[in-house]
């Protein structure tokens, strides 16, 4: 069997997830607190090649075939201003969590928020920011630029508390699955506690930590070594195409 071969088409195959990962990091660098993804490559065995101790093909030898595996990275990006007040970025490690019309909580760095007709605080997406107790935060819609954000989560209108917000940490953030637009859900039996090494800044949003240059030069890498790879295969199909017709003539 020839080793080489497979190994190339498996190495093929990361590259390709690879770039869709770098093309999807890309297209989400402008997405306020986005998290990217990046890939480790690892080996697997995928089998053993000749026969045993004293066989005429001699020891066995493990086949080991790269592996790719893809995960989130969760590092902080920086703080922008919006000039909206119902703009929150977080600094810290916490999470905002967002109730769904199903029930089901989402969790995200977004703080892309609005106040709707109704005076009730909710993303872009029109889910409801969680708050403590379970209510919403209910406020004056028409007095939106009265409404302030303390550090810890507190909000208040023209002085009076209306609520606070409910943040949360994970203490394994890879207990976390990326379930697109920026949202997470934990894996089953992670919770999410209280956060306490957070806070909120108000008017500002968190932007992605996608950097377009990096991921680009990541870009140019995993295409180089994709060609490279492509050579591989060729050369191997190019050898055993002449030891067929080799062979063959001497038959």
């Amino acid at each position: 069997m020839n080793v080489s071969l497979y190994q190339a088409a498996a190495a093929l195959d990361g590259n390709v997830k690879w770039q869709e990962m770098i093309a999807e990091n890309l297209a989400a660098g402008s997405t306020p607190a986005f998290k990217k993804s990046e890939i480790a490559f690892s080996t697997i065995m995928a089998g053993v090649l000749g026969g045993g101790p004293g066989s005429a093909f001699g020891p066995r030898n493990p086949t080991l075939l790269p592996k790719p595996s893809i995960g989130t990275n969760f590092n902080q990006g920086s703080l922008q201003r919006s000039g909206s007040p119902s703009s929150l970025a977080i600094d810290g490690p916490g999470f905002f969590a967002v109730r769904l019309p199903d029930g089901n909580t989402y969790y995200t760095r977004d703080g892309e928020f609005r106040v709707n007709l109704l005076g009730e605080i909710r993303n872009k997406d029109n889910y409801e920011l969680v708050a403590e107790g379970g209510n919403p935060i209910i406020v004056n819609p028409r007095n939106k630029e009265n409404i302030s954000v303390s550090n810890e989560g507190d909000v208040s209108e023209g002085g009076l508390i209306r609520g606070k917000l409910s943040l949360f940490e994970f203490p394994d953030v890879t207990q976390l699955v990326p379930i697109g637009s920026g949202y997470f859900v934990p894996r089953a039996g992670a919770q999410p506690v209280p956060a306490t090494q957070t806070n909120i800044a108000q008017g500002h949003l968190e932007a992605s930590n996608v950097i377009s240059m990096v991921e680009v030069s990541n870009l140019l890498l995993a295409l180089r070594h994709y060609e490279a790879n492509q050579r591989i295969i060729q050369t191997n199909d190019e050898r055993m195409g002449r030891a067929i017709q080799e062979l063959s003539a001497t038959a």
